[in-house]
C-alpha cells in the first residue's frame, strides 16, 4: 500500500512528525557522543521525541526492542542501543522514526567522533551529496528509478558502493509503505511518483564493497567486508510541483 497524503489535516501532520525529527537531530549535534551508551542515547532520543507530542516509531516496530537504532562503523543500519560506550574515532549513525496525528516521517544522519582520515570524510561528504541527488530527482511525474540513478551515480563516480539489499521506501501511516526505493538502478516496476507520496530517501554507502550480512542478534546489518559505512536519510513530500523536505528545516 502507499498512502497518498494530500489533506491539509494530513500534510500538517506529517510535518510536525518530520519538525520534531529535525529538532531531534540538531540537539544530537550539539552532544558530546563519545564514551556515552548507547542505550542512553536512545534515552535521550525517546525523551526528545515524546516531549514534542511525538512517538517513537521504532520501538516495538515487527519487535524492534528500542526507540531508534544506534550503527557504529563497520554496521550499516539496525544497531540495537545497549551498554555499548560510543569510542573516540566511532563513526556513528543514528536512524529515527517519528509518529505524529498519524503520520510518519523517517530521517537518518552519520556523526563522526574524533578526527577523520581525509577517506572517511569524504565518503561522508558524497553520501549527503547523493541524499540531496535523490531529493531533486524525486519529482512529481519522474520516476523511482530517477532517485536510484542519481544516488548510484554519485555514490560510484567517487568510488564508493550503495547497499543493494536495504532500500528506501515510501512513509505515511505506516512505517514502510510502498514504493520500494533503491539506491541503484533495478530491474524492479517502475513507479510514477505522484503528488501526495512521503518517501523516505536514504542512501547507505560503504568504503568496500556493496555486500552485507546479518548479526547475530537478527537485525543489525553489517558490512561484509568490514568496511566502514554511512547512512542519511530524509522524508521528503512530493507537492504539485516539486517536494517539500520534511525532516531537514532551515532556520530562518
Amino acid at each position: 500500500m502507499d498512502t497518498l497524503i494530500t489533506n491539509a489535516e494530513a500534510i500538517e501532520s506529517i510535518k510536525i512528525a518530520g519538525r520534531i525529527l529535525d529538532q531531534v537531530f540538531k540537539s544530537i549535534e550539539k552532544m558530546d557522543l563519545t564514551r556515552m551508551k548507547t542505550i542512553d542515547l536512545n534515552d535521550r532520543i525517546d525523551t526528545l521525541i515524546r516531549q514534542d507530542g511525538g512517538i517513537p516509531a521504532f520501538l516495538n516496530y515487527r519487535g524492534f526492542p528500542k526507540s531508534c537504532c544506534v550503527s557504529l562503523n563497520n554496521e550499516v543500519v539496525h544497531g540495537i542501543p545497549g551498554d555499548r560506550r560510543i569510542e573516540n574515532g566511532d563513526l556513528v549513525k543514528i536512524d529515527v522514526g517519528v509518529k505524529y496525528g498519524g503520520y510518519i516521517a523517517d530521517a537518518a544522519r552519520t556523526y563522526p567522533t574524533g578526527n577523520l582520515a581525509p577517506e572517511v570524510e569524504d565518503m561522508l561528504k558524497v553520501t549527503q551529496q547523493a541524499l540531496m541527488d535523490g531529493v531533486s530527482a524525486a519529482q512529481p511525474g519522474a520516476r523511482i528509478s530517477d532517485i536510484s540513478r542519481a544516488i548510484q551515480s554519485r555514490v560510484e563516480k567517487n568510488g564508493y558502493s550503495v547497499v543493494r539489499e536495504l532500500t528506501g521506501h515510501g512513509v505515511g501511516t505506516c512505517l514502510h509503505e510502498e514504493p520500494v526505493i533503491p539506491n541503484y538502478v533495478s530491474n524492479g516496476p517502475e513507479y510514477r511518483i505522484r503528488t501526495g507520496m512521503a518517501l523516505a530517501i536514504e542512501p547507505m554507502v560503504n568504503m568496500g564493497t556493496y555486500d552485507v550480512l546479518t548479526a547475530q542478534n537478527g537485525w543489525t546489518i553489517l558490512t561484509r567486508d568490514n568496511s566502514l559505512s554511512c547512512h542519511y536519510e530524509d522524508t521528503v513530500l512530493i507537492l504539485d510541483h516539486g517536494n517539500i523536505n520534511l525532516t531537514r528545516i532551515t532556520d530562518n
